[in-house]
Protein backbone atom coordinates (compact mmCIF):
# COMPACT_ATOMS: atom_id res chain seq x y z
CA UNK A 1 0.00 0.00 0.00
CA UNK A 2 1.52 3.51 -0.79
CA UNK A 3 1.51 5.75 2.34
CA UNK A 4 -1.79 7.20 2.20
CA UNK A 5 -3.32 4.46 2.62
CA UNK A 6 -1.33 3.23 5.20
CA UNK A 7 -1.95 6.17 7.28
CA UNK A 8 -5.61 6.05 6.57
CA UNK A 9 -5.07 2.52 7.77
CA UNK A 10 -2.93 3.39 10.67
CA UNK A 11 -5.48 6.37 12.00
CA UNK A 12 -8.10 3.66 11.21
CA UNK A 13 -6.51 0.88 12.95
CA UNK A 14 -5.03 2.43 16.32
CA UNK A 15 -8.34 3.56 17.60
CA UNK A 16 -7.67 0.99 21.06
CA UNK A 17 -5.12 2.71 21.87
CA UNK A 18 -6.30 5.80 23.81
CA UNK A 19 -9.52 3.46 24.56
CA UNK A 20 -6.84 1.24 26.48
CA UNK A 21 -4.95 4.57 28.17
CA UNK A 22 -8.07 5.23 29.37
CA UNK A 23 -9.34 2.13 30.75
CA UNK A 24 -6.11 1.85 32.15
CA UNK A 25 -5.49 5.60 33.90
CA UNK A 26 -8.97 4.45 35.82
CA UNK A 27 -6.28 2.44 38.12
CA UNK A 28 -3.08 4.04 37.47
CA UNK A 29 -2.49 7.92 38.09
CA UNK A 30 0.15 9.66 36.32
CA UNK A 31 2.65 7.13 34.50
CA UNK A 32 1.44 8.17 31.38
CA UNK A 33 4.67 6.94 29.52
CA UNK A 34 5.04 3.52 31.32
CA UNK A 35 1.59 3.29 29.88
CA UNK A 36 3.21 4.26 26.47
CA UNK A 37 5.91 1.68 26.81
CA UNK A 38 3.58 -1.33 27.71
CA UNK A 39 1.46 -0.62 24.28
CA UNK A 40 4.70 -0.65 22.66
CA UNK A 41 5.81 -3.87 23.96
CA UNK A 42 2.57 -5.51 23.22
CA UNK A 43 2.65 -4.24 19.86
CA UNK A 44 5.82 -5.54 19.25
CA UNK A 45 5.32 -8.58 20.84
CA UNK A 46 8.36 -7.69 23.28
CA UNK A 47 8.83 -8.55 26.79
CA UNK A 48 9.50 -5.40 29.11
CA UNK A 49 11.74 -5.22 32.06
CA UNK A 50 10.00 -2.39 34.98
CA UNK A 51 12.34 -1.63 37.49
CA UNK A 52 11.57 0.87 40.73
CA UNK A 53 11.37 0.26 44.69
CA UNK A 54 8.32 -1.30 46.32
CA UNK A 55 5.11 0.90 46.14
CA UNK A 56 5.44 1.92 42.17
CA UNK A 57 2.39 0.15 40.96
CA UNK A 58 4.73 -1.70 38.74
CA UNK A 59 2.97 -5.15 39.47
CA UNK A 60 -0.70 -3.36 39.10
CA UNK A 61 -0.09 -1.79 35.37
CA UNK A 62 0.99 -5.18 34.01
CA UNK A 63 -2.24 -6.68 35.06
CA UNK A 64 -4.21 -3.64 34.03
CA UNK A 65 -3.15 -3.99 30.79
CA UNK A 66 -3.81 -7.71 31.00
CA UNK A 67 -7.43 -6.46 31.76
CA UNK A 68 -7.40 -4.70 28.90
CA UNK A 69 -7.49 -7.03 26.40
CA UNK A 70 -9.29 -10.42 25.83
CA UNK A 71 -6.44 -12.56 26.32
CA UNK A 72 -4.69 -15.14 28.73
CA UNK A 73 -2.83 -14.19 31.38
CA UNK A 74 -1.07 -15.36 34.35
CA UNK A 75 0.95 -13.88 37.26
CA UNK A 76 4.24 -16.10 38.54
CA UNK A 77 5.64 -14.51 41.65
CA UNK A 78 9.39 -15.30 41.61
CA UNK A 79 11.10 -16.73 44.83
CA UNK A 80 14.40 -18.20 45.73
CA UNK A 81 12.96 -21.78 45.68
CA UNK A 82 10.89 -21.60 42.66
CA UNK A 83 12.02 -24.04 40.46
CA UNK A 84 12.17 -24.48 36.04
CA UNK A 85 9.12 -27.09 36.47
CA UNK A 86 6.61 -24.20 38.22
CA UNK A 87 7.66 -22.26 35.74
CA UNK A 88 7.08 -24.35 32.07
CA UNK A 89 5.71 -27.54 33.40
CA UNK A 90 6.76 -31.30 34.08
CA UNK A 91 6.23 -34.67 32.86
CA UNK A 92 3.47 -36.69 35.09
CA UNK A 93 3.54 -40.26 35.23
CA UNK A 94 -0.30 -42.13 34.61
CA UNK A 95 -0.26 -45.46 36.23
CA UNK A 96 -3.56 -46.61 34.36
CA UNK A 97 -1.70 -45.70 30.94
CA UNK A 98 1.84 -46.75 32.22
CA UNK A 99 3.21 -43.21 30.05
CA UNK A 100 4.72 -40.12 30.63
CA UNK A 101 2.65 -36.92 29.71
CA UNK A 102 3.42 -33.29 29.62
CA UNK A 103 1.49 -30.92 32.05
CA UNK A 104 2.29 -27.74 31.26
CA UNK A 105 3.33 -24.70 32.94
CA UNK A 106 1.63 -21.10 33.87
CA UNK A 107 4.34 -19.86 31.15
CA UNK A 108 1.95 -21.04 28.73
CA UNK A 109 -0.31 -17.72 28.64
CA UNK A 110 -0.36 -14.95 26.08
CA UNK A 111 0.87 -11.78 28.80
CA UNK A 112 3.26 -13.41 31.85
CA UNK A 113 3.58 -11.80 34.53
CA UNK A 114 6.93 -12.43 35.98
CA UNK A 115 7.02 -10.35 39.22
CA UNK A 116 10.16 -9.86 41.23
CA UNK A 117 12.06 -11.61 38.61
CA UNK A 118 15.19 -11.02 40.09
CA UNK A 119 14.85 -13.15 43.19
CA UNK A 120 14.74 -16.59 41.43
CA UNK A 121 17.89 -18.88 40.87
CA UNK A 122 19.66 -19.43 37.83
CA UNK A 123 18.21 -22.60 36.70
CA UNK A 124 14.70 -20.57 36.41
CA UNK A 125 16.16 -17.51 34.90
CA UNK A 126 17.83 -20.15 32.42
CA UNK A 127 14.31 -21.80 31.72
CA UNK A 128 13.08 -18.58 30.84
CA UNK A 129 15.40 -17.27 28.16
CA UNK A 130 14.48 -20.71 25.99
CA UNK A 131 11.04 -19.08 26.17
CA UNK A 132 11.45 -15.17 25.80
CA UNK A 133 13.59 -15.74 22.75
CA UNK A 134 12.68 -18.75 21.19
CA UNK A 135 8.74 -18.61 22.25
CA UNK A 136 8.94 -22.15 23.00
CA UNK A 137 9.87 -24.31 25.80
CA UNK A 138 10.91 -28.34 26.12
CA UNK A 139 9.71 -30.17 28.91
CA UNK A 140 11.11 -34.17 28.40
CA UNK A 141 11.85 -34.77 24.95
CA UNK A 142 9.10 -32.54 23.32
CA UNK A 143 8.73 -28.99 22.58
CA UNK A 144 6.25 -27.35 22.75
CA UNK A 145 5.20 -24.08 21.09
CA UNK A 146 4.24 -20.52 23.30
CA UNK A 147 0.50 -18.64 22.37
CA UNK A 148 1.05 -15.90 19.93
CA UNK A 149 1.23 -13.26 21.04
CA UNK A 150 3.77 -13.95 24.41
CA UNK A 151 5.03 -11.33 26.07
CA UNK A 152 6.95 -11.10 29.41
CA UNK A 153 6.25 -8.31 31.40
CA UNK A 154 8.78 -8.45 34.21
CA UNK A 155 9.03 -6.49 37.54
CA UNK A 156 12.28 -5.90 39.38
CA UNK A 157 13.45 -4.39 42.59
CA UNK A 158 16.44 -2.45 42.24
CA UNK A 159 19.60 -5.00 42.70
CA UNK A 160 20.87 -3.68 46.37
CA UNK A 161 17.17 -4.61 47.75
CA UNK A 162 17.26 -7.55 50.45
CA UNK A 163 17.36 -10.80 48.40
CA UNK A 164 17.65 -9.91 45.25
CA UNK A 165 20.29 -11.18 42.50
CA UNK A 166 21.73 -9.51 39.20
CA UNK A 167 20.04 -10.71 36.15
CA UNK A 168 22.76 -12.03 33.62
CA UNK A 169 23.03 -10.09 30.21
CA UNK A 170 21.89 -12.47 28.12
CA UNK A 171 18.46 -12.20 29.95
CA UNK A 172 18.40 -8.27 29.80
CA UNK A 173 19.39 -8.28 26.25
CA UNK A 174 15.92 -10.13 25.51
CA UNK A 175 13.67 -7.19 26.85
CA UNK A 176 12.61 -5.30 24.14
CA UNK A 177 12.45 -2.38 26.88
CA UNK A 178 14.16 -1.52 30.76
CA UNK A 179 11.64 0.64 31.99
CA UNK A 180 12.34 2.87 34.95
CA UNK A 181 9.75 3.40 37.01
CA UNK A 182 9.83 6.56 39.45
CA UNK A 183 8.07 8.12 41.83
CA UNK A 184 4.62 10.40 41.73
CA UNK A 185 4.89 14.27 42.07
CA UNK A 186 2.94 15.71 44.77
CA UNK A 187 -0.24 16.50 42.62
CA UNK A 188 -0.39 12.69 41.42
CA UNK A 189 0.22 11.49 44.82
CA UNK A 190 -2.98 13.35 45.94
CA UNK A 191 -4.87 11.81 43.66
CA UNK A 192 -3.54 8.61 44.50
CA UNK A 193 -4.39 8.94 47.99
CA UNK A 194 -7.97 10.21 47.36
CA UNK A 195 -8.32 7.23 45.25
CA UNK A 196 -6.80 4.18 47.01
CA UNK A 197 -6.75 5.09 50.86
CA UNK A 198 -10.13 3.25 50.94
CA UNK A 199 -11.02 -0.52 51.72
CA UNK A 200 -12.40 -1.17 47.80
CA UNK A 201 -9.69 0.73 45.53
CA UNK A 202 -10.02 -0.18 42.39
CA UNK A 203 -7.66 -2.67 40.82
CA UNK A 204 -9.82 -3.79 37.70
CA UNK A 205 -9.89 -2.64 34.15
CA UNK A 206 -12.34 -4.20 31.34
CA UNK A 207 -11.07 -5.50 28.35
CA UNK A 208 -11.46 -3.14 25.38
CA UNK A 209 -9.57 -5.24 22.47
CA UNK A 210 -8.86 -8.44 21.02
CA UNK A 211 -5.72 -10.14 19.60
CA UNK A 212 -7.28 -10.39 15.75
CA UNK A 213 -6.89 -6.37 16.44
CA UNK A 214 -3.86 -6.03 17.80
CA UNK A 215 -2.47 -8.67 15.15
CA UNK A 216 -3.60 -6.18 12.65
CA UNK A 217 -1.72 -3.39 14.19
CA UNK A 218 1.52 -5.28 14.54
CA UNK A 219 1.39 -5.67 10.86
CA UNK A 220 0.72 -2.23 9.83
CA UNK A 221 3.97 -1.74 12.47
CA UNK A 222 5.94 -3.56 10.64
CA UNK A 223 5.40 -1.40 7.39
CA UNK A 224 5.79 1.97 9.05
CA UNK A 225 8.25 4.01 7.14
CA UNK A 226 12.00 4.67 8.59
CA UNK A 227 13.86 7.38 6.25
CA UNK A 228 17.53 6.30 5.18
CA UNK A 229 18.59 8.76 7.66
CA UNK A 230 16.80 7.91 10.69
CA UNK A 231 18.20 4.41 10.25
CA UNK A 232 21.86 5.60 9.82
CA UNK A 233 20.83 7.59 12.96
CA UNK A 234 19.75 4.50 14.52
CA UNK A 235 22.76 2.35 13.77
CA UNK A 236 25.50 5.50 14.52
CA UNK A 237 23.83 5.71 18.18
CA UNK A 238 24.29 2.07 18.28
CA UNK A 239 27.81 1.70 17.49
CA UNK A 240 29.08 5.05 19.47
CA UNK A 241 27.86 2.84 22.55
CA UNK A 242 30.46 -0.14 20.93
CA UNK A 243 33.13 2.71 19.59
CA UNK A 244 32.44 5.57 22.03
CA UNK A 245 35.80 7.37 21.22
CA UNK A 246 34.51 8.49 17.72
CA UNK A 247 31.90 10.39 19.37
CA UNK A 248 32.96 11.75 22.86
CA UNK A 249 36.43 10.75 23.65
CA UNK A 250 35.41 10.96 27.62
CA UNK A 251 33.24 8.78 27.03
CA UNK A 252 36.07 5.99 26.33
CA UNK A 253 36.95 4.59 29.90
CA UNK A 254 33.08 4.91 30.72
CA UNK A 255 31.85 2.26 28.48
CA UNK A 256 32.65 -1.67 29.45
CA UNK A 257 30.78 -3.12 26.71
CA UNK A 258 28.72 -1.27 24.15
CA UNK A 259 24.85 -2.74 23.24
CA UNK A 260 24.46 -5.41 20.41
CA UNK A 261 22.92 -5.83 17.29
CA UNK A 262 19.47 -6.58 18.95
CA UNK A 263 19.46 -2.83 20.25
CA UNK A 264 19.90 -1.39 16.54
CA UNK A 265 16.38 -4.01 15.59
CA UNK A 266 14.47 -3.15 18.91
CA UNK A 267 15.38 0.34 18.51
CA UNK A 268 13.80 0.57 15.17
CA UNK A 269 11.05 -1.68 16.21
CA UNK A 270 9.99 0.17 19.16
CA UNK A 271 10.02 3.72 16.92
CA UNK A 272 7.43 2.14 14.96
CA UNK A 273 5.46 1.52 17.76
CA UNK A 274 5.52 4.17 18.76
CA UNK A 275 4.61 6.11 15.48
CA UNK A 276 1.64 3.67 15.40
CA UNK A 277 0.87 4.80 18.77
CA UNK A 278 0.02 8.53 17.77
CA UNK A 279 -1.30 7.87 14.41
CA UNK A 280 1.76 8.19 12.42
CA UNK A 281 2.93 6.54 8.98
CA UNK A 282 7.05 7.28 9.68
CA UNK A 283 9.43 7.39 12.37
CA UNK A 284 10.91 10.82 13.53
CA UNK A 285 14.77 10.92 14.70
CA UNK A 286 12.14 12.36 18.11
CA UNK A 287 11.15 9.07 18.56
CA UNK A 288 14.20 7.67 18.60
CA UNK A 289 15.36 9.96 21.40
CA UNK A 290 12.58 9.07 23.14
CA UNK A 291 13.09 5.26 23.44
CA UNK A 292 16.89 5.38 23.19
CA UNK A 293 17.03 5.08 26.97
CA UNK A 294 14.74 2.15 27.32
CA UNK A 295 16.10 -0.07 24.80
CA UNK A 296 20.08 1.02 25.73
CA UNK A 297 20.34 1.49 29.23
CA UNK A 298 20.36 -2.61 30.07
CA UNK A 299 22.33 -3.19 27.06
CA UNK A 300 25.38 -1.06 27.70
CA UNK A 301 27.59 -2.06 30.70
CA UNK A 302 29.20 0.71 32.39
CA UNK A 303 32.71 0.36 33.70
CA UNK A 304 34.70 0.30 37.05
CA UNK A 305 35.61 3.63 36.66
CA UNK A 306 31.65 4.89 35.73
CA UNK A 307 31.11 2.74 38.79
CA UNK A 308 33.20 4.39 41.15
CA UNK A 309 32.48 8.17 39.75
CA UNK A 310 28.56 6.94 40.08
CA UNK A 311 27.79 7.36 36.47
CA UNK A 312 25.00 5.73 35.35
CA UNK A 313 24.06 4.42 32.04
CA UNK A 314 21.21 6.89 31.45
CA UNK A 315 24.00 9.23 31.83
CA UNK A 316 26.14 7.56 29.16
CA UNK A 317 23.08 7.32 26.91
CA UNK A 318 22.33 11.28 27.59
CA UNK A 319 26.32 11.61 26.61
CA UNK A 320 25.68 9.80 23.94
CA UNK A 321 22.44 10.94 22.24
CA UNK A 322 24.40 14.67 22.60
CA UNK A 323 27.64 13.62 20.42
CA UNK A 324 25.60 12.12 17.62
CA UNK A 325 24.28 14.06 15.04
CA UNK A 326 20.66 14.02 14.56
CA UNK A 327 19.06 13.92 11.16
Amino acid sequence: MNNQELSDAINQNCQWVPLVKEEMSKVLVGQAELIDRLIIGLLCKGHILLEGVPGLAKTLAIKALSGCLHTNFARIQFTPDLLPSDLVGTMIYSPQEGSFSAKLGPIFSNIILADEINRAPAKVQSALLEAMQEHQVTIGDTTHPLPNPFLVLATQNPIDQEGTYQLPEAQLDRFLLKVTVSYPDQEEELVILDRMATSEPVYETTPVVDIPTISQSMKLVNNIYIDPAVRQYIVQLVQASRNPATVDRSLKNYIRVGASPRATINLALSARARAFTVGRAFVTPQDIKDLAHDVLRHRIIPSYEAEAEDITTDTIVDRLLASVPVP
